[in-house]
């Protein structure tokens, strides 16, 4: 027994060296048989990409992956996930190279290789331009039309992307085309940005993304002139109103087909509103023709607008006082209030609401005797006097003690009596 123990664990190191390479050379052939390659277009996607640069070029695919999968597995393009992280190449700018990293949601398949094992591409600052103007591009207009004044809404817009395809706009270009059959032009076009010799630009982002073009289209033009219809929006400021309108010129020039020329008299101004306006203004407008008809030329409307107080009359109870009264005469007046209507603004009008208002009687210079004596007013500014109820008073004036007067009323205050 001792004999064969001793031939055992003879040479043991050798033969435990032969047994792990035993183990090596069978665990690689295992894993050789189940080694596969996968040969196909895999999408490389950038990721932590800067909002300070804009990637220009897409990076080449992943075209062959080597991985372990069980018997079975069947795999495809989507079993595999390649992306590359933009978030190492830091602010840097122009041709950069990254190493690709593949991966699998599948647990089941592990990555052992792939080609190629980096991305090259090519990055830049990311910058924008405002105010570039919109050019409109129809080309050659159908025999028998004529075309009226192109109108493009916004007029300029902001172009944003890589610095150096920016740098190179020229204009944004909105392409329409005319149609034979005369239809007037008014559609929303899309805007593509052009260098200088009208190549296209991209990838560039244009905001807004389009423009409103509208070309009037005629096949039987004619002119003719119309008068200006200012047209006036809102109300003024409370108590104001709109005393007179005004243009200059008070006619233009506009153009259109005949048959729509022949059922205009006028043609109107572009709305101007007056809301919550108290005072006179001038202002410059254009014109705002039918669709179809177009002003000839870029002609400006002055428009001028007068306003004045609203302008009213209200009936009020007012006391009476003496004007002139001599020192040694008595007066004895007939009524102690009387009824007036004054006019003015609606403003100054709410303001005798509630103050003391009195009538005035002129006795100056007058004799002993019954006189009708007219009913005067000494008014805040802005206000008259309309009429009295009555016109006249009647005083009598005598000696002192010759007459008995009647104890003086209460002066009342001014509040409205029936108007």
């Amino acid at each position: 027994m001792r004999r064969i123990l001793l031939r055992l664990v003879h040479n043991w190191h050798l033969k435990l060296g032969a047994v792990a390479l035993a183990t090596l050379m069978y665990g690689g052939l295992a894993l050789s048989q189940s080694t596969l390659t996968y040969q196909g277009a895999i999408p490389v996607r950038p990721e932590n990409e800067s909002p300070e640069t804009v990637v220009l070029s897409s990076p080449q695919q992943v075209t062959e992956v080597r991985y372990f999968a069980p018997t079975g597995v069947t795999v495809a393009a989507s079993t595999f996930v390649a992306k590359i992280d933009l978030a190492t190449i830091g602010g840097r700018t122009g041709v950069v190279s990254l190493p690709i990293e593949v991966t699998s949601p599948d647990s089941r398949v592990t990555i052992l290789g792939f080609e190629p094992p980096f991305a090259t591409i090519e990055v830049d600052r990311l910058d924008s331009r405002d105010d570039i103007p919109v050019t409109v591009l129809h080309g050659q207009t159908p025999d028998g039309l004529t075309l009226g004044l192109t109108t493009i809404e916004p007029a300029t817009v902001t172009v944003s992307g890589a610095a150096s395809i920016v740098a190179r706009v020229d204009t944004v270009r909105a392409d329409v085309t005319i149609q034979a059959t005369g239809i007037d032009v008014d559609n929303d076009i899309q805007l593509v940005p052009v260098d200088k010799l009208g190549n296209e630009l991209r990838p560039l982002n244009v905001t807004p993304a389009t423009a409103r073009v509208t070309i009037p289209v005629f096949s039987d033009r004619q002119s003719r002139t119309l008068t200006v219809n200012p047209i006036i929006s809102g109300t003024p400021a409370a108590g104001f109103e709109i005393e007179s309108v005004s243009v200059e010129p008070q006619v233009t020039l506009v153009a259109g087909d005949a048959d729509q020329l022949a059922e205009l008299a006028r043609v109107d101004t572009e709305p101007i509103s007056v809301l919550g306006v108290s005072a006179d203004e001038v202002v410059v407008v254009g014109l705002a023709p039918p669709t179809g008809v177009v002003a000839i030329g870029d002609e400006r409307i002055s428009v001028s607008i007068k306003i004045r107080p609203v302008t009213a009359t209200r009936t009020f109870n007012a006391g009476l006082r003496l004007i002139g009264a001599g020192s040694d005469m008595s007066y004895a007046v007939s009524v102690g209030q009387v009824l007036v209507t004054i006019g003015g603004s609606t403003a100054d009008l709410n303001r005798l609401v509630g103050a003391a208002l009195v009538m005035d009687l002129d006795v100056s210079g007058l004799e002993a005797g019954i006189r009708d004596v007219p009913v005067t007013a000494n008014l805040p500014a802005g206000t008259t006097l309309v009429t009295a109820s009555p016109e006249t008073v009647r005083v009598t004036i005598g000696a002192i003690g010759s007459l008995t007067s009647p104890a003086p009323s209460a002066v009342p205050s001014a509040s409205p009596a029936g108007g």
